[in-house]
């Protein structure tokens, strides 16, 4: 097996969250607490915190944190990459507040484009999983199709992976982090994917 020195050949077995913040970043931040999708991230967080067995095996900290004023290029960027590295796939918080931030493009980009991983979107502001869908229960409707434009490097690119996309439902998203169908060594083939 080749090694590749970009993307790197360890153990992939993390979960990266990602999800809008405003810029610059600071997780010690009030603003950090007070954005939606980053306290969407915490939710999963208290989860593992209260419940060792549940699934999630954050990526972020397998890394140290960044200070606000770090470059993009020498640090953040590198340590989204190196975390990014260390995943099994994305789970993606996609709701009518996220932002096309820098950060956020540069996570999906790589993420999918280069690693080819799989994507959990989590749809924080539906409740279950009929309320993604059409009336027929055969595709998912037009209100999720128009988030997809508040990112369009995931809206251009999710073609290429598998892509679950489920409502804010924590035995929905157990079931997402243990599918092997969206891990990277097994992952199934591209497309998207949603209960009905």
């Amino acid at each position: 097996m080749k090694f590749d020195k970009q993307i790197g050949m360890g153990y992939k077995n993390g979960n990266y969250s990602a999800f809008y913040v405003s810029e610059p970043f600071s997780e010690s931040s009030l603003s950090a607490h007070a954005t939606k999708d980053f306290q969407y991230y915490n939710l999963l967080r208290a989860w593992k915190g209260k419940d060792s067995s549940f699934p999630f095996n954050d990526s972020h900290n397998k890394t140290y944190n960044v200070r606000d004023e770090s470059s993009w290029e020498s640090t953040l960027k590198p340590r989204l990459r190196e975390r990014l590295n260390s995943s099994k796939n994305i789970i993606l918080f996609l709701s009518s507040i996220t932002e096309n931030s820098r950060a956020l493009r540069e996570e999906i980009d790589y993420g999918i484009n280069t690693l080819g991983l799989p994507v959990i979107v989590i749809y924080p502001e539906y409740s279950d999983k009929q309320s993604l869908l059409t009336p027929t229960g055969k595709s998912l409707n037009n209100a999720i199709n128009s988030l997809w434009n508040n990112l369009p490097i995931f809206r251009d690119s999710k073609s290429k992976v598998p892509v679950l996309h489920i409502s804010l439902d924590k035995t929905l998203i157990e079931w997402a982090l243990t599918d092997s169908d969206l891990m990277i060594n097994a992952k199934c083939t591209a497309g998207d994917y949603f209960f009905n």
